[in-house]
């Protein structure tokens, strides 16, 4: 009989594929690496661009309305657009505001990630490196928390660095995670 478990096998059938997790790690440490540069940068885009991203949807959303005006639900649709794109001009106009917004959508992301990589880590202990995936999860629950506690002063700096951070410790965990596979080829 052999030693060998059932999520072994499934590791095994995993293997091969180990340079996608490296590729993965490398490409998030070098995002990390540039968020870090500037933060307050990487802030600023980044709230510049959702507020792009909900032009755009709103734009869509009042088109798809007036397509479709018989479907029933054109007020509701047309609403609906508009509050894209009036949330979308807010938040380009005032982006610091936004970051705000944002920093608190950052906050549920980083708790509902680090709680999924904790529970990921924990289903896959048979792999080497696998306690890098607690330790970022449960980094990303640390960040959330200090972020919580530090709103709304942090909004504008404290966003850029962990997204920053976020990227260096996710990259570092999944380039580990892909050499361990490796080694299981």
């Amino acid at each position: 009989m052999s030693d060998v478990t059932v999520e072994q096998v499934g590791f095994h059938r995993l293997a091969p594929k180990w340079g996608w997790f490296v590729a993965l790690g490398v490409i998030m440490l070098l995002a990390g690496g540039f968020a870090l540069g500037d933060t307050v940068l990487v802030t600023l885009v980044s709230v510049i661009f959702i507020g792009a991203v909900l032009i755009v949807s709103g734009v869509f959303q009042i088109i798809h309305a007036f397509a479709n005006k018989g479907w029933g639900a054109f007020a509701f649709a047309l609403f609906c657009g508009a509050l894209y794109i009036i949330g979308g001009i807010l938040i380009m106009s005032e982006p610091v505001q936004g970051s705000i917004a944002i920093t608190i959508l950052l906050l549920a992301v980083l708790s509902v990630g680090g709680v999924l990589r904790i529970v990921m880590a924990l289903r896959h202990r048979d792999v080497g490196g696998w306690w890098l995936l607690l330790l970022t999860g449960l980094i990303s629950i640390v960040l959330a928390v200090i972020l919580y506690l530090s709103l709304p002063w942090s909004s504008l700096g404290l966003l850029g660095m962990l997204i920053a951070i976020e990227l260096i410790f996710q990259g570092v965990a999944w380039l580990r995670f892909g050499l361990s596979l490796r080694q299981m080829r």
